[in-house]
């Protein structure tokens, strides 16, 4: 007889399949012939979505294949276990790239003698974000996959944006850049011919949390020092009101997104 706990997982990993298909069917994400570059941070949400990706890609239809990129910053002092990594990826038989890179902090105070950083700080766009080492990080990184994603001859970007993730952008939006819109769910690039997708994006984060635990996932070893200290945190903790004040806030967000055409960008 099965315990109420395997009951339960057999029904999470269910939920997780079914949201996962309806993503890619919904939002047209996959198709045949696709070469798809997954970004493996080694996180919970990137651990799920390439094993999603990986046992899908087994699938005949459509047909596609799947290959994962770690990127490292030499100075943001957080850590995953590259060797875990790449376990993880040869029992999913996906070939695993390992990127090293790193940014600098831009001082408007010691830019005088260099005409590049100089122009870059008097641009008052990259003024307001030039110290903010979440932008400067998450551009660099992209920069690394976007590259390695042509170099590889893959046409689509896979990322592990949960439907939380979606849901809490929309809202910041709101609040920071009067605005309503979010993070689609697939996007087609218009300066290269990429396409970023994301499959998670109908998995609601507690989903995902409760899978990753049942799985044995390993954990970061060292999570970034930055990730708690940003308007998303603030932003997660005023959703979770919402939550409490209206229980079908998701619901309701996720449908306006959709009305207005947001989860999807050509």
């Amino acid at each position: 007889m099965k315990s109420s706990s395997d009951i339960e997982s057999r029904r999470l990993e269910k939920r997780l399949k079914e949201r996962f298909v309806k993503a890619m069917a919904t939002y047209h994400l996959i198709e045949d012939d696709d070469r798809i570059l997954v970004g493996l941070s080694g996180g919970k949400d990137s651990l799920l979505l390439t094993e999603l990706l990986a046992k899908r890609a087994k699938i005949d239809h459509p047909r596609f294949s799947v290959e994962a990129l770690h990127v490292r910053m030499e100075n943001i002092h957080y850590e995953t276990d590259t060797s875990y990594l790449q376990q993880f990826c040869d029992a999913l038989d996906v070939k695993l790239h390992v990127k090293t890179t790193r940014f600098e902090v831009f001082d408007e105070n010691n830019a005088a003698d260099n005409e590049i950083i100089k122009f870059k700080v008097q641009s008052s766009k990259f003024k307001r974000r030039q110290k903010q080492p979440c932008f400067l990080c998450s551009w660099n990184r992209r920069k690394v996959m976007f590259n390695l994603a042509q170099e590889l001859g893959c046409n689509k970007i896979a990322l592990g944006h949960h439907q939380d993730d979606l849901i809490h952008t929309a809202l910041m939006n709101l609040c920071f850049q009067s605005r309503f819109g979010t993070m689609p769910a697939l996007l087609k690039m218009r300066k290269m011919p990429l396409t970023i997708i994301r499959p998670l994006c109908l998995i609601p984060e507690a989903d995902i949390k409760a899978y990753a635990k049942l799985q044995g996932y390993q954990k970061q070893q060292k999570l970034c020092p930055y990730e708690t200290n940003s308007h998303r945190t603030d932003i997660k903790q005023i959703y979770d009101r919402l939550e409490q004040l209206n229980p079908e806030v998701r619901y309701s967000i996720w449908s306006a997104l959709e009305t207005d055409n947001k989860l999807i960008e050509e």
